[in-house]
């Protein structure tokens, strides 16, 4: 099991924040390993939206599909399964004058023999949480402004 949390701040306003950051199709802006992300309902986006989302880990595609879980005001799940992991992005948003601070979590449970492999994982995840600090308020900001 991989872990992983960042808090920053976007210098948005919340519902702006949480607004773009709702469709998980945005990850290919803001999430560093996505490749693609494609919406595979229609509708309006809602807790039970699900996409499509390709991914480069240690290049390697990885393909999982992910379900808006949790949809508050002020918090977004998304839940990511394939064959060999479940993959938990959980955002947390705390409104800060004009900004908005952003505790970002992700929790990968890998399954069978993919287990095994979790200790020399940790790095790269952590490496991407990094990262994530700089792209996801960048593909915000660049999105409203």
């Amino acid at each position: 099991m991989v872990d992983v949390q960042r808090t920053f701040t976007i210098p948005r306003p919340l519902h702006e924040v949480v607004a773009y950051l709702r469709d998980f199709a945005n990850a290919v802006y803001w999430d560093p390993g996505t490749r693609r992300c494609t919406r595979i309902d229609s509708g309006p986006v809602r807790e039970g939206s699900r996409w499509r989302s390709v991914s480069e880990f240690r290049g390697k595609p990885t393909e999982l599909e992910y379900e808006l879980s949790r949809a508050e005001p002020t918090r977004l799940t998304f839940v990511g399964t394939n064959k060999t992991a479940t993959s938990t992005d959980d955002l947390t948003f705390v409104p800060r004058g004009e900004s908005t601070e952003v505790t970002y979590r992700a929790h990968v449970r890998f399954h069978g023999l993919a287990r095994l492999a979790d200790p020399f994982l940790r790095r790269e995840f952590e490496r991407l949480g990094d990262e994530l600090v700089q792209t996801m308020p960048r593909a915000v900001t660049g999105h409203q402004g």
